[in-house]
């Protein structure tokens, strides 16, 4: 096992750089892009770095040169031939070959575009133009090299012996949360990739998972953990796919059909695989009451916004008035969770669903006060990494918290009209 505090107090730029590969990313990107790449491959689209936290000022804490260095050799990285085997052989939720060969081959040929890096005051402008299928993939290794950078601020500044220290208390705090978890008969994964502490840390918490949770540890939406570690992958899609589909709508009929459309194209993309419902981009509750009879046959929902309760009663509510049985349905939980709110969960909704969770920020990146003298410097915050506009048009998110919702005021308001959102209440963004 590898000694952490070790690695960080020695550390050496080539041997961690922070991301080290392509599948160094969360898999619904992948099966996300494969998608896009068929249905949408001209799409030209720009993402954006979005800091939630504005009372963490990223320029001030990391060095300009230093983010363009790791980000520059993002650029350089290519698909290794076993990381090509990987994803051309192995079996994913069941099914051989789940990415095409045409897929394979463009990726991999892939290198991600350039970038464009300015300083605004106390934070950074970073920004990704180009075609949807390229420019998508930078939004998870452009999420974990800031959050490291910002992290490697404050162990920079640590002796040795500070930080075996430092990692002894993250790694016991780790341990207790697994071991809460062992009293409830949860289901759980790690989708932590995109605000993880860092690479190694990630990569031990998978590991403590394997041990201390067994079978109910499914699997890691991190690809080259999963490959390594020879694990599941975990992962479907994202709210990404809804907004560029909204933005590029030309009429409000169109933008009202957008979110349906996104699901046809995802359910002929996957012969009825991995059929996940996301249905919080523009409103959960407008969503289910608008969905076609067919989506009641999907396998389940991602609750990934607003009250966790209220969006999976939502659900089951709807299941039945469409003549489903709730019982044979899945429910995963992935908003902000950590292991109190896991167990509370499983414990209200057991038998009544099928119950997933997939635990991310606090499972990869919890330092929260165990720094003395550090205050809060190590703890997580809210930085997102989205498309904000696609094909000339600006992108919006609603979500079931109005705290996370994206977009110009005049298109916020439109979408409001269209989806028909009412009075949302607001949720605190945890991460």
């Amino acid at each position: 096992m590898t000694d952490i505090a070790t690695r960080v107090h020695n550390h050496k730029w080539k041997i961690d750089p922070i991301v080290r590969s392509l599948i160094d990313t969360d898999f619904y990107k992948l099966l996300m892009c494969q998608s896009v790449l068929r249905n949408r491959p001209d799409t030209q689209v720009t993402f954006s770095l979005i800091n939630r936290t504005a009372s963490v000022p990223l320029a001030r804490l990391i060095d300009e040169g230093e983010l363009r260095e790791q980000l520059d050799h993002i650029r350089s990285l290519s698909l290794a031939r076993g990381e090509s085997t990987w994803l051309r052989g192995n079996t994913f939720y069941g099914k051989r070959q789940m990415f095409r060969p045409d897929f394979m081959e463009w990726f991999e040929r892939l290198r991600l575009p350039p970038y464009h890096l300015e300083r605004a005051g106390d934070q950074y402008v970073l920004t990704f133009e180009g075609v949807w299928p390229e420019v998508m993939l930078w939004e998870v290794p452009a999420l974990s090299v800031l959050m490291e950078l910002r992290g490697r601020a404050v162990l920079n500044t640590m002796g040795r012996f500070e930080l075996q220290v430092l990692y002894a208390r993250a790694m016991t705090r780790l341990w207790e949360k697994i071991e809460r978890l062992r009293g409830a008969d949860v289901r759980i994964a790690d989708f932590g990739t995109r605000r993880r502490h860092s690479f190694l840390w990630q990569d031990w918490c998978v590991q403590a998972m394997i041990e201390g949770l067994g079978a109910r540890f499914v699997g890691t939406s991190n690809c080259l953990i999963a490959m390594r570690r020879d694990i599941e992958a975990i992962g479907t899609n994202a709210h990404e796919l809804p907004m560029v589909y909204a933005a590029l709508a030309e009429t409000d009929a169109a933008l009202a059909r957008a979110p349906y459309e996104v699901l046809s194209d995802w359910h002929e993309e996957h012969d009825g695989n991995l059929r996940i419902i996301l249905p919080d981009t523009y409103g959960t509750e407008g969503f289910l009451g608008r969905a076609p009879d067919w989506l009641a046959g999907w396998t389940g929902i991602r609750i990934d916004s607003g009250a966790p309760e209220q969006g999976a009663e939502a659900a089951i509510r709807w299941w039945r008035e469409r003549g489903e049985e709730p019982k044979d349905k899945l429910v995963i939980f992935s908003d902000g969770l950590d292991a109190d709110r896991i167990v509370a969960l499983q414990a209200r909704f057991a038998g009544r669903v099928k119950v997933s969770f997939g635990w991310g920020t606090l499972l990869t990146n919890d330092f929260r006060n165990l720094a003395p003298g550090q205050g809060d410097r190590l703890a997580p915050f809210s930085l997102v990494c989205k498309a904000v506009s696609a094909g000339g048009r600006p992108t919006v998110k609603l979500s079931d918290n109005p705290a996370k919702a994206m977009g110009p005021e005049a298109e916020i308001a439109r979408y409001k009209r269209v989806f028909g959102v009412g009075v949302q209440e607001p949720q605190e963004v945890i991460v």
